[in-house]
């Protein structure tokens, strides 16, 4: 069947007037005269909890993990909603016992499991602030988002403990210690405590909060819910600061289209797979939503290496991921269909044209889905009603593959921690690929001219320009940081995203370039490449470094100008013969063993090292227009001039032939 909406997807903003230099201001067409801020007598993230409770009741399964046997993960076991609603208002008043109080940090650091989220809920009832750790942090961001935030509480993992009492020293206002597991192994609790550091598990926080009987004071919508440190920068780290009203203008903005017809309608049958990191804030957001429609959650174990299996096990009907993982679900499937060859791929080929001409009317087809798609299906347990792709753009070509191979409706959204990830999403049925859609119900979109890029918003078909986002999901500033929040929300409240993007025919956005260096790969991680560089430039061999890396890839590649001298005695010292070792496949694979080691020693994370190199002989000039007169890299420019290596070398990523 057809599509039950028409383009335009967005209008303008009713009343609103062009002003030189922007584009006007576009709504989502369903919303076009009030942006959503709350559903009727929801408030606060406590408010939007007791809504699902309230829909699911209190027998119904919520959390879920899997039962370990022997060291072998066995079913799902499940905890009521009842059964975890005390445990949520219990932990929280033991958290007041133990000295918490309201408006303060505490940390949580731990892959998902049923405690974060309780942690998270009960913080939410008790108006403490989440601010989530997590390894990739490093030592010194965490170090300094501990201290930033006068953070004296963090509720952890048993594995994470030793993390925490190594850098104690540094971590000078963490008092207390509250460990998930059931158990804390003695002498890793004699050594916290013996940094002055009070243990106590989480179970005990539970049964000391259990003996209050007194209610404590309501959140308040404007009380901060979390701060969300980004990662993957140069400097330190920015807090983004979200208040309770944040998140429900998010959440409820999710809830209103799927009431409108827009996107999909959960409901207390789903059933949701936690594993993106909650420390983020698209888990976040999409674990929410759910909560607030009283779904079930099954938590993963831990091990994304094992999600697959946990996903088989747990047949969710929802199912949120980033680029990577459908990168490789589509990577390990087109490589089954190869292996089998014969009739076997003939039939998935002819199965997939077939569906593919039908997209744009519907993801379903009566034959090609039992005959040749069921056992696809499978591979995510065969319930999945929807798929939603967040946090970097994905592949078309990807996008295409998931409906059709696993007959479900899939979305994607786009936006950033600094607006709740409240940005744009697609419409429900429209089955148009690389575009991210509409502005959420609770936010308004308009693009600004960069002329610096060639980018207007004047420019023919389609006005491009860099995408600024306002409404009731964006952050309430940068923590601590007033010089910070002032270069990225304008005056009249516009958060400048630093995304390029276009209006299409139908009004929806395309996200198009970046106007900052900083950037993405395709499982969400931030890069800022000059960091990289320079960590490069620091070798020997090295004069000048130049990082790349494209969003719809898991990896970097980089260009480099070896210096000449060092370069010659190294290839005659390391090569006995070799003609021109710019282009010698054999020198390449060991300077880039010799840069990844490197990269290491200078603690660069490992999505941070290149994964390819090209060598070239001629440096970057201002003659050569590849450096500014302050001696700065032209990365536009250099994007254009090596254009042909970089494809050159994700070909090269893709076929296996990696010098790594």
């Amino acid at each position: 069947m057809p599509p039950a909406f028409q383009p335009p997807y967005a209008v303008p903003v009713p009343g609103a007037v062009k002003k030189d230099g922007e584009s006007v201001p576009y709504r989502h067409f369903k919303f076009a005269d009030k942006l959503v801020d709350h559903p009727e007598n929801v408030f606060t993230c406590w408010d939007m909890y007791l809504h699902g409770n309230k829909l699911a009741g209190d027998d119904r399964p919520f959390m879920g993990t899997r039962r370990i046997e022997n060291g072998v993960a066995k079913e799902y076991v499940w905890q009521s909603h009842g059964d975890v609603r005390k445990r949520i208002e219990n932990y929280g008043k033991g958290l007041i016992q133990l000295g918490l109080g309201r408006q303060k940090a505490v940390g949580v650091y731990s892959v998902n499991r049923p405690e974060w989220t309780i942690t998270e809920l009960a913080s939410y009832r008790q108006a403490f602030i989440i601010v989530a750790l997590y390894d990739t942090l490093g030592a010194e961001a965490m170090e300094y988002i501990v201290n930033q935030t006068d953070m004296e509480y963090i509720v952890l993992s048993a594995d994470k403990l030793d993390n925490i009492v190594k850098l104690k020293a540094q971590l000078g206002s963490i008092k207390t210690v509250i460990v998930m597991n059931e158990t804390v192994d003695a002498e890793k609790k004699q050594a916290a405590e013996s940094t002055g550091l009070k243990v106590y598990t989480f179970k005990e926080v539970e049964e000391l909060g259990a003996s209050v009987k007194e209610e404590t004071e309501l959140p308040k919508p404007e009380d901060i819910a979390t701060i969300c440190y980004t990662s993957g920068t140069t400097g330190v780290p920015k807090g983004v600061v979200l208040t309770q009203a944040a998140s429900v203008a998010a959440i409820s903005g999710i809830s209103a289209v799927g009431d409108k017809g827009t996107f999909a309608l959960i409901t207390p049958d789903d059933i949701y797979i936690s594993y993106l990191p909650l420390a983020h804030v698209f888990e976040r957001a999409a674990q929410g939503i759910h909560i607030f429609k009283g779904a079930g959650l099954g938590y993963y174990q831990g091990d994304t290496a094992k999600l697959l299996d946990d996903i088989a096990e747990l047949k969710p009907t929802v199912f949120c991921s980033v680029p990577r993982l459908f990168n490789r679900i589509y990577d390990k499937v087109l490589a089954g269909v190869k292996a089998k060859g014969g009739i076997s791929a003939y039939l998935f080929h002819t199965a997939f044209s077939a569906k593919k001409a039908q997209l744009e009317k519907t993801v379903h087809h009566w034959l090609w889905d039992r005959l040749v798609f069921a056992t696809i299906r499978q591979k995510l347990g065969g319930r999945l009603r929807f798929i939603l792709s967040g946090s970097a753009p994905v592949s078309p070509d990807v996008m295409d593959f998931m409906r059709i191979c696993f007959s479900a409706k899939v979305y994607e959204g786009y936006g950033q921690t600094e607006n709740f990830c409240a940005g744009c999403l697609t419409i429900q049925d429209d089955n148009t690929s690389g575009v991210v859609g509409v502005p959420f119900p609770c936010s308004e979109v308009k693009l600004v001219d960069v002329p610096e890029m060639d980018y207007l918003s004047t420019d023919k078909p389609y006005p491009r320009g860099e995408i600024c986002i306002r409404g009731n999901a964006v952050m309430r500033e940068y923590y601590k940081s007033p010089e910070k929040t002032a270069e990225t929300i304008d005056q009249d409240g516009w958060l400048h995203t630093g995304d390029i993007g276009m209006f299409d025919a139908a009004n929806r956005v395309v996200i198009i370039d970046r106007l900052k260096n900083i950037f993405k790969l395709s499982q969400g991680e931030y890069i800022a490449p000059e960091k990289i560089e320079g960590v490069y430039q620091k070798h020997e061999l090295v004069a000048q470094a130049y990082v790349y890396g494209d969003s719809m890839q898991a990896s970097l590649v980089g260009v480099i100008v070896p210096d000449k001298g060092a370069f010659k005695a190294w290839t005659e010292e390391k090569f006995s013969s070799v003609s021109n070792p710019y282009e010698d496949e054999a020198v390449k694979k060991e300077l880039l063993k010799e840069l990844t080691a490197y990269g290491k020693q200078n603690d660069l994370k490992g999505f941070e090292q290149i994964r390819a190199i090209y060598l070239t002989a001629e440096e970057f000039s201002v003659e050569n227009d590849l450096l500014t007169p302050t001696f700065k890299l032209k990365r536009e420019t250099a994007k254009k001039v090596f254009q042909s290596q970089i494809e050159t070398m994700y070909a090269t990523l893709s076929n296996g032939r990696a010098f790594n």
